[in-house]
C-alpha cells in the first residue's frame, strides 16, 4: 500500500466512525477478528512506550448482564457482541525495566541510556501518585481511539461510554487496584445506520500560534 493510498484509507475510516447505541444482538465477532482488533489498539502510542493499556474484553452474556446495571442500564450493553473495559496502569513504570531491557538486550540502546530511562521514569512516577494516574488515563484514551478506528475498519460499528459506575465495576470485575478504569467500548453489528453529528468548523476550534488578546 503505497503512502497515499494509506492516508486516503485512514481518512475514510476516520469520517466512517460514529457512535452506535443499537446493534443487532446475538452477533459474535470471531475471535480472530477481536484480536486483530486488540492487536491493532496495542499500537497506539504512549509515553515512554510503557503501553499504560489494558483490555477486559467482555462478551459473555452472563457478564454482559452483570455490567449493565453498572453502565447505568445502557440497552447497548447487552445486545453488542463485545464490551471492552479500558484500563489504564497507574503503575506503569514497574514495566519499565523490562521493555528497555530488551531493548538493550537487542542492542537497539546502550546500558547508559538504558539506566537513565529507567531512573527518569521511576523518578517521574515517584514524584506524585497523580502522575500514575494522569499518563493511565491519557495513555489509555489512546488506546481506546485506535480501537474504535480498528474496529471501524473492520466493518464494526463501536460507542465509547464515560458514564459508568468505576467503583462497581472495579470489584465486579475483580480489576486489580493498579489499573483505573478509563472508559468502555461497544463493539459489534449496527443495527442501524448511524447519523453524523455536527461538527464545529475549523475558525471554532483551532487556534493559530496563541489567543488573541
Amino acid at each position: 500500500m503505497n503512502q497515499q493510498h494509506a492516508a486516503a484509507t485512514a481518512a475514510e475510516t476516520m469520517r466512517a466512525r460514529h457512535s452506535v447505541r443499537k446493534y443487532v444482538a446475538g452477533v459474535r465477532i470471531p475471535e480472530a477478528d477481536m484480536n486483530e482488533i486488540l492487536r491493532l489498539a496495542g499500537t497506539a502510542p504512549s509515553s515512554w512506550n510503557l503501553q499504560h493499556w489494558r483490555f477486559l474484553v467482555i462478551e459473555e452474556e452472563e457478564n454482559k448482564r452483570a455490567l449493565l446495571p453498572i453502565a447505568n442500564n445502557q440497552q447497548q450493553i447487552v445486545d453488542c457482541s463485545a464490551v471492552v473495559a479500558i484500563l489504564g496502569d497507574t503503575q506503569a513504570n514497574r514495566v519499565a525495566a523490562d521493555i528497555y531491557g530488551a531493548q538493550l538486550s537487542a542492542g537497539s540502546i546502550t546500558q547508559q541510556v538504558h539506566d537513565t530511562l529507567v531512573g527518569n521514569i521511576n523518578r517521574a512516577y515517584a514524584s506524585s501518585p497523580q502522575v500514575g494516574v494522569e499518563e493511565a488515563i491519557r495513555n489509555g484514551s489512546l488506546a481506546a481511539m485506535q480501537l474504535m478506528l480498528a474496529a471501524t475498519a473492520a466493518g464494526y460499528a463501536t460507542c465509547p461510554i464515560g458514564g459508568f459506575r468505576r467503583d462497581e465495576l472495579i470489584k465486579t470485575f475483580r480489576i486489580p487496584e493498579r489499573y483505573v478504569p478509563v472508559m468502555l467500548v461497544t463493539i459489534g453489528q449496527a443495527a442501524a445506520p448511524a447519523h453524523p453529528p455536527g461538527r464545529f468548523p475549523l475558525e471554532q476550534t483551532v487556534i493559530r500560534e496563541r489567543f488573541p488578546e
